[in-house]
Formats: C-alpha cells, structure tokens, sequence
C-alpha cells in the first residue's frame, strides 16, 4: 500500500509537470516568432485558437493530477476513504486526464497534418497573383510538408518561420498528450493493484 501511494505522488507531480507544459506549448502558439499582432489580428489556426493544450492537455489533467496527488499523499478528504471509494477516485480522475490527453493528441496530430496557417502566394493554385492567410500545405496532396524542408520557408510569406513554429510547439503537445496518456495508464494499474493488495490485507 505505502508503495501504491508512493507511486501515485510520483504520478501526480508528474502529470501536473507535463500539463503545465502542454499549457506553455499551447500558449506560445498564439504568439507566433514572440509576436502578439496576429493574435489581435484574428491569424492564428483553429488548432491553436481551440486551445487544447490548455483545456484538455493542460486543466482537464492538472485536475486530476491534483486528485491524484491528495491521494498518493492522503490529505484532507483523501486521508481516510476506503479502497473503494479510492478506486472510484482513481477511475474519474484518470478518466478525466485520459479524456484531455486523448483530445489534445487528436488536435495536434490533425493541425500537424494540416500544417500552419500563414500568408501565402495563391497564384500556384488558382493562377492569379494574390496573397491570403490559409492552410497553404493542406492542399499539396503529392508533397508532405513535414519531410519536404524546401518549402518552409518557400510557401508561408509571413510569419517568418511560421512552418518551424507550427511544427516545433505542435508536435511538442503531441508528445506531451502521449506522455499523459502513458502515465494515465500506470496510474490505473497502479491504483487496481493498491486496491487488491488493500482487500487482499482483509
């Protein structure tokens, strides 16, 4: 038992270090090269403006880090609730840091795939000379923009090295979500084996 609350201190700091972090990634997101105007602007994705990394990768998780750390430490309400009702404890919060996890890992991966949303030249697709902010690499179905590095700084006009934003802080997220979701799990076989080696000691 003293190993299972162990673990799930260690569980909780740990999720609540990788939420914060989801958090930092999310926000600079909306600051692309350190820069505030495009924010104000209205020129950011819809990837990072839906702000997963803050809501699901970041508070959902810091929630239940935050449960699952009065747990492990058994403070407050936490310091003499049965195996039980730990064990429910366990699944909602794990449930819920699951469930963030799981959307800011889907956002990230689409937005990657998506590519950034920039000012581009639109004359190689529709042949007339003209600049617009979009989704310049969702429409190049014969290259991929991730491992064709001759077109981050060629297509995306402004912002500056708005490619190496875009895929530096997303697929920072992405780690991050997977990270959560692999600590999700340890979590909940840890807390099933608290729970059985507690009714085992009865």
């Amino acid at each position: 038992m003293a190993c299972s609350r162990t673990c799930s201190r260690i569980l909780g700091l740990s999720l609540g270090t990788t939420a914060l972090c989801a958090a930092v990634a999310n926000t600079l997101l909306l600051f692309p090269n350190w820069d505030v105007t495009y924010l104000l602007r209205g020129l950011i994705g819809r990837h990072a403006m839906l702000g997963s990394g803050l809501w699901g990768g970041g508070l959902m998780v810091l929630i239940a880090a935050t449960l699952i750390s009065l747990m492990g430490w058994r403070y407050g309400c936490f310091s003499k609730i049965g195996p039980c009702r730990r064990m429910l404890t366990a699944l909602l919060s794990s449930g819920l840091a699951l469930l963030g996890a799981f959307i800011c890992f889907i956002t990230s991966g689409v937005a990657l795939k998506d590519g950034p949303f920039c000012m581009f030249d639109v004359s190689p697709f529709n042949q007339t000379q003209a600049w617009e902010h979009g989704y310049p690499f969702k429409d190049l179905h014969n290259r991929n923009y991730l491992y064709d590095h001759s077109l981050w700084n060629s297509v995306c006009l402004e912002p500056s090295k708005a490619v190496v934003w875009h895929v530096c802080f997303f697929s920072t997220l992405l780690c991050i979500s997977l990270l959560q979701i692999l600590l999700v799990v340890i979590h909940f076989i840890n807390s099933f084996l608290g729970l059985f080696c507690s009714l085992c000691e009865k």
